[in-house]
């Protein structure tokens, strides 16, 4: 059939397009093909009516054959290792780059990290960062407003890749379902204490990145 089709569409030196051979063959080649009126049948044929093959198809009826077949199966695969886990109680590994619930560090002393450059809500393609900086005494800014709203927010990383000093960062939890959407607009006091909570796994999770950054 392919090569009936490009024998239709092949171009001669001459120029011009070879079609009455090219259909020639092509009738010849439905015609081998068992199709009626120009038609191919991909439909299943009648059943045979051969003695063995009645004989197949009651006895398959008769002693629900397949049905047991089936069983089989089923038990076969209880004896074998499951191919879930049992969550919640049981958790698969996570990678490094895992992209979770979002978090403000601090540093070791205490200090928020976050320097107030609005680096990452000039990056975030669903603008769901808002901030508000102002200066402090001793000249260094800091935000006085830090929001996220989770219903806008799409995952993609570009606020923790963006950061020049690790601050906001997408941690490696996943489980913050709420039942209000007011849950979901996480203010400066939140997303610290998510960094707080989660220190040790996401300074792990950047320490084994950072050759990759």
């Amino acid at each position: 059939m392919t090569s009936a089709l490009a024998k239709i569409f092949s171009v001669s030196r001459s120029g011009t397009k070879v079609i009455t051979p090219a259909l020639n063959v092509l009738n010849q080649r439905l015609a081998s093909s068992g199709s009626k009126d120009g038609y191919i049948y991909v439909n299943d044929t009648d059943p045979s009516m051969v003695s063995k093959d009645i004989t197949d198809r009651a006895a398959q009826t008769i002693f629900l054959t397949e049905l047991i077949r089936g069983m089989g199966i089923t038990l076969a695969h209880i004896f074998k290792e499951p191919a879930t886990i049992n969550y919640p109680f049981e958790k698969g590994p996570l990678s490094p780059r895992f992209r979770g619930e979002h978090a403000l560090r601090r540093y070791p002393s205490g200090e928020e990290r976050c320097i107030a450059c609005k680096l990452c809500e000039a990056i975030c393609p669903a603008q769901a960062i808002t901030i508000e900086a102002e200066e402090r005494a001793d000249g260094s800014r800091r935000t006085t407003r830090y929001d996220i709203d989770m219903t806008k927010c799409i995952y993609c990383g570009f606020c923790q890749e963006a950061c020049p000093v690790d601050a906001i960062v997408e941690g490696p939890n996943f489980e913050f379902s709420t039942e209000t959407h007011e849950e979901l607009l996480y203010n400066k006091e939140k997303l610290l204490n998510n960094g707080d909570k989660w220190e040790s796994e996401i300074a792990a999770n950047i320490h084994a990145d950072h050759l990759y950054r």
